[in-house]
């Protein structure tokens, strides 16, 4: 049997990247293992567009790694990939799609890259035989372009190969089976190779290869087709090649393909799915017959806008499969419940995500985390209840909506109501419009009738704001009523349910039954793997508390920790369990109407929990929230929400008692400068969020001496809270920020404060300028406004309010 330390499944341009990248960390005694030849899935006909122009964070490095990358591999490797440094434009119709595009410039900006706003004068001088009379703009980034997808993922194995990786092709994979000393054993048609690490990067067959060790990968390839048209005359005459022009009217690319005009099209109306029951092994280099009356109707409008191209024949059709996952993000970090089992696949456009994911996950290989956050791609962020039908239909939609214009706001159509909470009906007849959080209908927003069970879009201040304004306005001044039942509750018990926590938890347990505290998770390198609230129910038992969408993520790391010699029991009751919150300065009278239990400070004081009954139901109930307000969470059983619901909205009528969402929680969650999860991800340590006062150096836990060295000598960028001078917009996230017309560093999240009718945001900064009081700028929607650096939380930093 030969051994390697890794084996990566599949030499596509995932593959290849994650081979080079395991090189490139000094990790040689590596294997790649392709059934076929490289590039014989997905890759080789792709489209090759690689741009900057991209607003989520981490993605967004992982675009820019890709270009840096493609221009500098071939003078490496002596493999040419075909580099085209000719750009990239996304065109605007109208106001609003201008804002999208202004929020995407403020991010590439904030990671130091090239974007422009463009007019449509100017765009027409970068692109000539389009037509611009319908459009108001568009953005540009100059440092992009297309290559050759053969020759990028050639050039990774080749790289990989001169550092001593090695790449085996016409050799299928046949089975993967962990062995009982924790290794694993991947079976091939040219025998078995044993190795300490795993990567599935099988492309069109990652599904039917994570079936071998007992997964079901939510990934479906979804049919893609772009044309090539005969020669464009006006090409011939030009000083330039055209930039990558994007368009959502025929929801399409278009960029130059030697002499002619390469056009994708993506169907918005009814996409098809192929290889539902897994795709054939022998499949290879495989296309489909053009589906003409498909593509006709975006053909058509593609045409519209550049009409020079109407009177041209078609050389080429390509219709391919493309790989898509529910939310249209890949898979890529460790497989859920299994141990250095690690996945690379599910990539929607690896061309531009191969080269930066590739590097994230040898890292997380390699170091245990990755400098980027991996939350957004963490295959654990799909939970059990995403089966091959949800995998289906969510894909579908993510294709249709490729190159829709998207809205802060948007949710999913399709496989909704999975998981509901016991009082789902009562937050409904209130109007609740819900949003999915970890397969939850969770309620976001009170809605007005008029608005037909949907939350109006805006990617500024509009309807919906003003209603979760109005709902938190209401928990300050009496008394709300929100259904929080989207997170995971976990109980942990057992003779050693302490020492396992103390272990694994950055904070101390509580010591005496009752107490409750909250907690940080971090890995080996001193950053953040999660966060919990836990509170001591017993002398060993305890109730572990976490994000909805953290389930599965945080499920496996607290297992994967777990010493198989500790007496510990671990119990995932988050279908079983809701959460009702009951804030506001009158929740204590309403409360005490349905208790026996004393709610005085002195009997039930802030960031304590108590086993007891509310309204004849037997409840966890736990004094805090994150309104900011005297609050309790009632922990319930999902069977007995709806009428513990009835019996607090009854009792809270007298006191004028609102139902309250997610948005109105965010906005609140800003003012008293709680961190989110945008903040508390793995690239993140508590020395950059400022939370060293929730982990305890003088026990042992997983990463204490990381983060004491991280303490030590300070982080490159510090969390900062700012006060933002803004009117009708706020920020979102991925902004820039400046100091004195120099760029420091970008925001993370932000919101309105309703109480302090402040434009709020959280900003990781270069240390150097984190002064109270400092003036910065932050960019929103292309203009610099002035933000303030505060020391405290702008709503109640004393805490008084919590502490009733």
């Amino acid at each position: 049997m030969d051994t390697a330390r890794v084996v990566v499944i599949g030499g596509g341009n995932m593959g290849a990247a994650v081979l080079y990248h395991l090189a490139k960390e000094g990790w040689t005694d590596c294997v790649l293992v392709e059934k076929a030849e490289l590039t014989s899935g997905a890759t080789w006909h792709a489209a090759g567009l690689v741009s900057r122009m991209t607003a989520g964070h981490a993605l967004g490095v992982c675009h820019d790694y890709a270009v840096d990358l493609y221009k500098r591999i071939e003078a490496e490797t002596a493999q040419g990939v075909s580099w085209h440094n000719c750009g990239s434009l996304r065109v605007a119709a109208t106001a609003t799609h201008r804002d999208w595009l202004m929020h995407t410039r403020d991010a590439v900006i904030a990671r130091g890259q090239e974007c422009h706003w463009l007019t449509p004068e100017e765009i027409a001088e970068l692109n000539p035989i389009y037509d611009t009379t319908q459009i108001v703009g568009g953005i540009h980034t100059p440092d992009d372009g297309h290559v050759d997808p053969s020759g990028t993922c050639q050039a990774m194995a080749s790289g990989a190969r001169q550092a001593g990786a090695k790449v085996i092709r016409r050799n299928r994979v046949t089975d993967v089976r962990a062995t009982s000393s924790g290794e694993w054993d991947v079976v091939t048609e040219q025998g078995s190779i044993l190795c300490e690490h795993v990567v599935n990067a099988g492309g069109y067959h990652a599904r039917r290869i994570g079936a071998f060790s007992g997964l079901d990968l939510p990934i479906v390839p979804m049919q893609h087709h772009y044309v090539v048209t005969e020669a464009v005359p006006a090409f011939q005459t030009m000083d330039h090649e055209i930039p990558v022009t994007r368009d959502d009217y025929f929801t399409g690319y278009l960029r130059r393909e030697q002499g002619g005009a390469l056009i994708g099209l993506y169907d918005t109306h009814d996409a098809i799915a192929k290889w539902r029951d897994g795709c054939p092994w022998e499949s290879e280099n495989e296309l489909f017959e053009p589906d003409y009356d498909r593509i006709t109707p975006w053909l058509e409008k593609c045409f519209e806008r550049y009409p020079s191209l109407t009177e041209l024949g078609i050389r080429r059709i390509v219709n391919g499969a493309i790989t898509y996952t529910p939310d249209g993000h890949p898979l890529v970090g460790p497989a859920p419940g299994l141990k250095n089992y690690w996945l690379a696949c599910g990539a929607t456009v690896g061309i531009a995500w191969g080269p930066g994911l590739g590097r994230a996950l040898a890292q997380w290989i390699v170091h245990g985390t990755a400098d980027i956050s991996m939350r957004g791609f963490d295959p654990r962020r799909f939970g059990v209840w995403v089966d091959e039908e949800h995998a289906y239909q969510r894909a579908r939609e993510n294709y249709m909506t490729r190159l829709s214009l998207p809205y802060p706001q948007d949710q999913y159509e399709t496989m909704r109501g999975i998981r509901v909470s016991g009082a789902h009906e009562r937050t409904r007849a209130l109007g609740a419009i819900y949003e999915d959080a970890g397969g939850w209908e969770r309620p976001r927003v009170y809605g007005q009738p008029e608005w037909n069970g949907a939350e109006p879009k805006a990617w500024r201040r509009g309807p919906a704001w003003e209603a979760a304004v109005a709902e938190a306005r209401a928990v300050h001044r009496s008394v709300g009523l929100g259904d929080f039942s989207a997170f995971s509750k976990f109980e942990i018990s057992g003779p050693e349910a302490e020492a396992f926590l103390n272990r694994v938890c950055a904070n101390r347990m509580p010591r005496k039954i009752g107490g409750t505290c909250l907690t940080l998770l971090l890995n080996e390198q001193g950053t953040i793997e999660g966060e919990a609230t836990v509170a001591r129910l017993g002398d060993e038992r305890f109730w572990f508390v976490t994000g909805g969408p953290s389930e599965r993520r945080v499920w496996d790391w607290i297992a994967i920790h777990q010493r198989g010699s500790e007496i510990v029991m671990l119990r995932n009751l988050s279908d079983d369990w809701g959460i009702l919150t009951i804030a506001g300065p009158n929740s204590r009278a309403v409360l005490s109407q349905l208790t026996d239990a004393a709610l005085t400070n002195e009997a039930f004081a802030w960031l304590q929990a108590r086993e007891t009954n509310v309204a004849g139901r037997p409840v966890i109930a736990l004094r805090m929230s994150f309104t900011g307000e005297l609050a309790w969470e009632l922990h319930a059983r999902n069977s007995d929400l709806a009428a513990l619901w009835d019996a607090l909205w009854s009792a809270g009528e007298p006191y004028g008692v609102v139902p309250f969402g997610s948005k109105a929680l965010e906005m609140m969650r800003m003012e008293k400068a709680y961190r989110g999860g945008h903040e508390l991800a793995n690239d993140a340590s508590p020395v950059h969020t400022d939370q060293m006062r929730f982990v305890k150096l003088d026990k042992d836990f997983v990463g204490r001496d990381a983060v004491a060295r991280r303490a030590e000598t300070g982080e490159t960028s510090v969390i900062a809270y700012l006060k933002v001078d803004a009117d009708d917009s706020d920020v979102l996230g991925g902004e820039a920020v400046f100091l004195d017309g120099a760029k420091v560093g970008s925001v993370s999240s932000g919101g309105f404060g309703p109480n302090s009718s402040q434009s709020l945001a959280f900003a990781f900064i270069d240390p150097r300028a984190a002064k109270p009081g400092a003036q910065l700028e932050i960019l929103l929607f292309g203009q610099r406004r002035k933000a303030t650096l505060m020391s405290e939380p702008v709503l109640d930093p004393g805490n008084a309010r919590l502490r009733g």
